[in-house]
């Protein structure tokens, strides 16, 4: 039941008592992630209760937050940079890494879903071959959360913790709930401490065991 509610939310379907955020809730955060544009017009620099940003001049690069971003690209007042881990290049190493190692996973921004759904909903223009972009990214997300689902899989009594390191945040938004759930009713029937690390390759001691 525990993986049938994972392949649920993950295909789209979201229920509110599986989650912690919502998806909008999560993009909500990622807006705040500090992304480059190129302005095309000159402005002073905007005073936000969050900070300072700008001067802004034409054709020169300046650090904004993405919600800002988004504002003035909305506008026609800039372009955004897409950041460099969404080259094509870069992906394709990501996703070849990911295929290799079933058991880790790459590091990449913590909130690199919603960035790249942001970008990909407001700046189309900018991101060079966005279709072949957009598709590695998917290909990474469904690798990363099969991933997921078998480490979740691994689950049982005897485990009273599990390591998953460089999850994204729509990744452990998806997990937490369930291993917290998990390990509530495990501890009905408490049997053990051990600490689960799904990263770690079994010893010759472990497969003799199974």
């Amino acid at each position: 039941d525990l993986l049938k509610s994972l392949n649920t939310s993950m295909a789209g379907q979201s229920d509110p008592q599986l989650s912690l955020f919502s998806a909008g809730e999560v993009e909500f955060l990622a807006e705040d992630e500090m992304t480059n544009i190129i302005p095309n017009v000159r402005m002073d620099a905007l005073n936000m209760i969050c900070g300072d940003f700008g001067p802004f001049r034409p054709q020169i690069p300046v650090k904004v937050p993405l919600w800002l971003a988004i504002a003035l690209k909305k506008r026609g007042k800039c372009r955004i940079q897409p950041p460099d881990w969404m080259s094509v290049e870069r992906l394709t190493q990501v996703l070849d890494s990911e295929r290799e190692a079933p058991r880790e996973f790459e590091p990449l921004p913590f909130h690199y879903v919603e960035i790249s759904r942001l970008l990909f909903d407001y700046a189309r223009d900018d991101i060079p071959d966005i279709y072949l972009v957009r598709s590695l990214i998917e290909d990474i997300r469904d690798v990363r959360f099969h991933k997921v689902e078998t480490g979740l899989e691994l689950i049982n009594s005897r485990n009273h913790g599990m390591k998953l390191k460089n999850l994204s945040a729509m990744e452990v938004n998806l997990v937490r709930p369930f291993m917290v759930r998990a390990f509530q009713a495990f501890d009905k029937h408490d049997s053990g401490d051990q600490v689960l690390d799904v990263n770690s390759q079994p010893t010759s001691t472990d497969r003799g065991k199974r």
